[in-house]
C-alpha cells in the first residue's frame, strides 16, 4: 500500500510537472495525487497513528515516528483524537469531536448565535477540512479557560507553524517552481495540487461526519458515564457512532473507517480486520437489541448535513428522528 501510494504521488506530482499546461494531463496529475493523498490520509495515516502496526516493531510504520500528510502535526491529532474523543466518545463536555468547537450537531448542545451560520461554517471547514483540525488540535477553548497552558499552546503553535512550512514548501514552492523551471507550467502545477489537497479535505471530511452524526448516533452527558464500567465503554462505542455500507473499494479509500463501529470498539486493531469483525459485532447488537447504525454514503451525508441545518435555528432542541436514547448496559 505505501509502495502504490508513492508510486501514485510520484505519477501525479511528475505529470503536473511535465504536462501541466495540458488539461487532459492536468486533470490525469490531480487525479493520480488526489487518491495519492486520500489513501496517505486515510489508509496510512490514520491507522499508522493510532497505533494498528506498532506490534510489527517496525521503525517506518509506528505511531511514534509517522508524520502524515497533513497540515495538523501528528502529536497533536494524536492527542485531541487518540487519548480524548477514543475515549470520551460523543459525551458533550468531553469530546470536542463533537462539533469540533464550532457547529452544533446535537440538539443536546446548547444553541448560541454562531450557529445561525452553522450550514456555511461547515461548508468552508469541508474545502479546507486539514486546516481546521489543525487549529482544532490547539484547543484554543481551552487556553482560554487555562485547561491548556500558555507554555503547551505555545508548543503546538510551533510544531503547527513547522508543518504548515514544511506541507507549503512541498505542494505550493517545490512543485510548482519544478514544473515551472520544466515545462513553464508553475501556474497550473499550483492549482493542481491546491485541487488534489481539497478533493482529500472534502473526502475526509465526509467520511468522519458521516462516521459521527447521522441519525441514530448517541450523544451523552458526563453523569451517564458516570461509573462506566469497561462493558459500558464499548456500548457506548456501538451507539455513538455510525458506518457506511459500500464495495471494498469504498473501504479501501475510507481507511475502513466505513467500518466506524468496530473501529471504535478497537482503534488499534489493524483496519484490515474491520470487515471481518463487523459480522460478529452485528451479531452482538441483534442479539442485545442494540441499534447498528449503517447505511450508503449519499444517505449519510445528507442527514449529516440536513442536521447540521436544522440545528442552526434557536428552538431546534429535539431529538433527532430516529435518534436512539438507550441506557448504557454491560453486555453479559
Amino acid at each position: 500500500m505505501i509502495r502504490a501510494q508513492r508510486l501514485l504521488e510520484l505519477g501525479g506530482r511528475a505529470t503536473l510537472v511535465l504536462a501541466g499546461k495540458r488539461k487532459a494531463a492536468w486533470v490525469a496529475g490531480v487525479g493520480m495525487l488526489s487518491v495519492a493523498k486520500i489513501l496517505e490520509n486515510m489508509e496510512l495515516g490514520h491507522n499508522i497513528i493510532h497505533g494498528q502496526w506498532d506490534w510489527m516493531r517496525d521503525p517506518d510504520i509506528h505511531s511514534t515516528t509517522w508524520e502524515w500528510d497533513f497540515v495538523a502535526p501528528a502529536a497533536g491529532w494524536k492527542h485531541t483524537h487518540n487519548d480524548l474523543h477514543h475515549t470520551y466518545t460523543n459525551v458533550l463536555g468531553k469530546d470536542s469531536d463533537v462539533g469540533y468547537d464550532l457547529l452544533r450537531v446535537n440538539p443536546d448542545q446548547p444553541w448560541e448565535p454562531q450557529h445561525y451560520f452553522n450550514v456555511p461554517l461547515n461548508m468552508i471547514l469541508a474545502p479546507f477540512f486539514e486546516w481546521g483540525i489543525a487549529f482544532y488540535d490547539l484547543e484554543i477553548p481551552k487556553f482560554r479557560t487555562g485547561e491548556v497552558t500558555r507554555e503547551e499552546f505555545q508548543e503546538g503553535l510551533k510544531a503547527l507553524g513547522r508543518k504548515m512550512v514544511k506541507q507549503a514548501a512541498k505542494d505550493y514552492t517545490a512543485t510548482p517552481l519544478l514544473a515551472q523551471a520544466v515545462s513553464g507550467s508553475g501556474k497550473a502545477a499550483f492549482w493542481g495540487t491546491f485541487a488534489a489537497n481539497t478533493v482529500r479535505n472534502l473526502w475526509a471530511h465526509s467520511v468522519i461526519f458521516c462516521g459521527h452524526f447521522p441519525d441514530g448516533v448517541d450523544v451523552f452527558t458526563e453523569e451517564m458515564i458516570d461509573g462506566e464500567t469497561r462493558g459500558d465503554w464499548y456500548v457506548r462505542q456501538m451507539l455513538g457512532s455510525a458506518n457506511i455500507s459500500g464495495s471494498a473499494l469504498m473501504h479501501l479509500m475510507t481507511g475502513n473507517l466505513s467500518h466506524q463501529i468496530e473501529h471504535h470498539l478497537f482503534p488499534d486493531l489493524p483496519s484490515n480486520h474491520y470487515a471481518e469483525i463487523a459480522v460478529k459485532v452485528r451479531d452482538i447488537c441483534a442479539r442485545y437489541g442494540l441499534p447498528y447504525v449503517t447505511g450508503p454514503l449519499h444517505k449519510q451525508i445528507s442527514q449529516s448535513w440536513r442536521t447540521i441545518a436544522q440545528l442552526s435555528v434557536p428552538g431546534s432542541g429535539t431529538q433527532r428522528e430516529g435518534a436512539q436514547v438507550l441506557p448504557l448496559v454491560a453486555l453479559a
